[in-house]
């Protein structure tokens, strides 16, 4: 390999794993593109709609990124609260700005807190969201469980994926859906079911309750 291609490997890691854990001036730029990309705009409202949030409802997000999901979701939890919590300042504080009026208004509280020590909260979620974030969350299944017990009895989670390995299809969208069916299962969860958003490839969504 010479040393151009070397030096645009090294490159093309440097920014993936800025996705993943964004921080710096590549993290705001990481975060520039989670928030303009259509298909990830699509993707977090898409999971939004699914899991039918009411106006008063309690929702938290786990890794919320640029905020795109946490702006839909105050969009309809007009009488309610969305907490999220995502490890990147750089995404707290693109998040912030996003939702700045909701924000100001303590309808929108987000707190930097990695997935696997979140924050206190003071009452039970109706609904709890992660989007393309399981699979970075040490012990997922454990992780699972702590959010079932931050859950009201019936509380809905959503758990999507659109898995980014090279040359992957719908039967790789497919397997993903079914480790995540495992791991709800795993946690106490029931009622599991998956929605599917025809993108390349294929955005695997299962929902389940309490």
């Amino acid at each position: 390999m010479n040393l151009a291609l070397m030096n645009l490997d090294l490159v093309k890691k440097a920014m993936a794993r800025q996705f993943h854990r964004p921080s710096g001036m590549g993290g705001r730029l990481a975060g520039w593109v989670m928030a303009h990309r259509s298909s990830n705009r699509r993707r977090n409202r898409w999971v939004v709609s699914l899991l039918d949030v009411r106006p008063a409802d309690r929702v938290l997000e786990v890794g919320f990124g640029p905020g795109i999901a946490i702006a839909e979701l105050s969009r309809r939890a007009t009488a309610g609260v969305v907490y999220g919590v995502d490890h990147s300042d750089v995404m707290v504080r693109q998040a912030t700005r996003r939702n700045a009026a909701a924000v100001r208004a303590r309808r929108v509280r987000l707190v930097q807190a990695p997935s696997d020590r979140l924050p206190a909260f003071d009452e039970p979620f109706d609904a709890v969201m992660a989007v393309n974030t399981l699979g970075m969350w040490p012990e997922p299944a454990r992780r699972l469980a702590e959010l079932r017990a931050l859950l009201k009895p019936g509380g809905r989670i959503a758990i999507a994926s659109q898995p980014r390995c090279p040359g992957a299809t719908a039967e790789t969208s497919a397997r993903a859906a079914q480790e995540i069916i495992d791991q709800l299962r795993e946690a106490g969860f029931a009622r599991t079911r998956v929605e599917t958003l025809p993108l390349k490839p294929p955005v695997v969504c299962v929902l389940a309750e309490h």
